[in-house]
């Protein structure tokens, strides 16, 4: 019953990140004086609806987002407010709202969480395992806070041990404060060994953070904006590890894959409060992973829709010509068929997964 309720929870905050998406379309759509013949939230028939000037408003049966639908969207309608006929800045604003929007909500999400969070880890060493061999002067000392790995600023602790893990062995550019001042260690020769520990064995850097401050409002709030950009550089690592292979296309996750690993995530948790927080923030990240997402230069995505726009715009400084409407919505009209055969196939993979 618990986990059919995260489920639930699960599917209702992906409707929520769509539907605050096209709110930011339709805002601004409407500030910059646009025609929107309807906003709807939710998808399917409707369930109530009402026209308010030139806009019909609707509720929708199925949950699962909604749409913004602006006059002249793909196509010269010959109406002056049509979304096709405005200037290039204004399609740009209106385009890249639904992600600031997405964005937005993953970082009050965030803040919001991090506000109950009153203690935290910081990454000063406060001790070395036994035979670990890059102590002294010329190395890394008691006290030295990491400020940054291969180049990857250190903003929470969690960094350090994301940043570290992704040595391939061959060294480590290291910046650390020491004392007040910065102490770059280009190339240092830290790789992963096994220690001991009270515990037992611990296959690692042979490194240990023990230190825990007291967080003040203010850095409450700032610790929440820092793992909210941490989010961005996963996404962005994420791709280029998708790219360079060192994750496998095969390792993609869809909706389904996603509301399934979200409902393990709280019916794992301890507590039910535990749980719904462990949710929310890991919706958070998937906010924050629309966001991004949605600016790739991929036809179809807002994204690829902004390339069209500044592509035009250079054609016209040059050329005094545009790109066809017709073409660049064929385009458009294939890539969205490509895009939904991968979300097919990765849910197919998904549901496979869930049920072997």
């Amino acid at each position: 019953m618990a986990r059919f309720l995260y489920i639930l929870l699960a599917i209702l905050l992906f409707g929520v990140l769509i539907a605050i998406h096209e709110f930011g379309h339709f805002f601004t759509a409407k500030l910059l004086k646009v025609k929107v013949n309807e906003f709807a939230i939710g998808m399917g028939p409707a369930l109530w609806s009402k026209r308010k000037g030139e806009t019909l408003y609707s509720l929708r049966a199925f949950p699962i987002g909604g749409y913004c639908a602006m006059e002249g969207e793909d196509a010269d309608t010959g109406d002056p407010r049509a979304f096709a006929r405005q200037r290039g800045w204004k399609k740009i604003v209106i385009l890249c709202a639904g992600s600031f929007m997405n964005f937005l909500l993953g970082l009050v999400i965030t803040v919001a969480l991090f506000l109950g969070v009153s203690q935290a880890r910081v990454p000063v060493i406060t001790q070395f395992a036994d035979g670990f061999q890059h102590e002294g002067t010329d190395g890394l000392m008691l006290g030295d806070r990491i400020v940054s790995v291969d180049g990857h600023g250190i903003w929470l602790y969690a960094d350090v041990q994301t940043y570290l893990s992704r040595n391939d062995g061959n060294g480590l550019d290291l910046v650390v404060e020491r004392d007040g001042k910065r102490i770059v260690l280009n190339d240092f020769p830290m790789g992963r060994y096994d220690y001991e520990f009270e515990n037992g064995k611990y296959h690692g850097f042979g490194l240990i953070f023990g230190q825990v401050d007291e967080l003040s409002i203010p850095e409450r709030i700032g610790q929440g904006v820092a793992q909210t950009f941490d989010f961005v550089r996963i996404v962005w690592m994420s791709l280029g590890d998708l790219v360079t292979g060192r994750v496998a296309v095969s390792e993609l996750s869809g909706v389904i894959g996603v509301v399934d690993v979200v409902s393990e995530v709280g019916t794992q948790s301890e507590t039910v409060a535990m749980g719904v927080q462990n949710v929310f923030y890991f919706m958070a990240l998937i906010a924050v992973n629309l966001a991004v997402m949605n600016m790739l230069p991929i036809p179809a995505l807002d994204g690829g829709r902004i390339f069209f726009v500044l592509l035009n715009g250079l054609l016209y400084l040059v050329a005094r010509r545009r790109i066809p409407e017709k073409y660049e919505g064929y385009v458009h009209a294939g890539a969205f068929v490509v895009l939904l055969a991968l979300m097919a196939v990765v849910a197919l993979h998904d549901v496979w997964n869930i049920f072997a």
